[in-house]
């Protein structure tokens, strides 16, 4: 069942929401943060790093468990409360600390010059947009709809730590 277009409207409406939060972070942070904040900033991109992937390979797994039970049972019930938990005061602060830290730094250090920073950020896109479909199958669950096989959330579990080895190597290594 799809969603209806009120559903839609308003995702569409937290969307806007977050990425104008999101800038104005930034924003404010960029020019109220000296260049001296450096440390502080690449702290904070690390936690919200840790964070963000734990959130992100935890959430499929109870996805795995949720599609286990029935439909409007008490632990069917139980997993969408943690589900949506897990989503809304874990990995959705948790993202939004790492984009804002992470392109504090990036505008610090000059690295929007560097190749390995483009393919950095279209895999951390890539790995947002996927938090935006973990996000949906939140909702879906919650309204007891599109229901996947657990096998296809086995194997969703691992497109976020595919995403995190790429960007590792590419930040540590630095190939070109």
């Amino acid at each position: 069942m799809s969603a209806s277009r009120e559903e839609v409207v308003r995702r569409a409406k937290r969307a806007v929401v977050f990425l104008g939060v999101t800038g104005g972070l930034l924003g404010l942070s960029l020019l109220v943060l000296p260049d001296g904040a450096y440390a502080w900033m690449k702290v904070l991109h690390v936690l919200g790093i840790i964070s963000w992937m734990a959130g992100m390979l935890y959430l499929p797994r109870l996805f795995v468990n949720h599609c286990g039970v029935a439909i409007g049972s008490e632990a069917s019930e139980i997993f969408k409360g943690m589900e949506f938990r897990l989503l809304r005061y874990i990995i959705n602060p948790a993202m939004v600390a790492s984009w804002v830290a992470g392109l504090w730094i990036a505008v610090r250090m000059h690295f929007f010059v560097d190749g390995w920073f483009h393919l950095k950020l279209v895999l951390v896109l890539g790995l947002s947009a996927v938090h935006g479909y973990f996000a949906k199958a939140v909702a879906d669950f919650g309204r007891d709809e599109g229901r996947r096989d657990h096998r296809y959330w086995r194997f969703m579990n691992e497109v976020p730590t595919l995403i995190m080895i790429f960007v590792v190597i590419l930040v540590i290594v630095k190939p070109f």
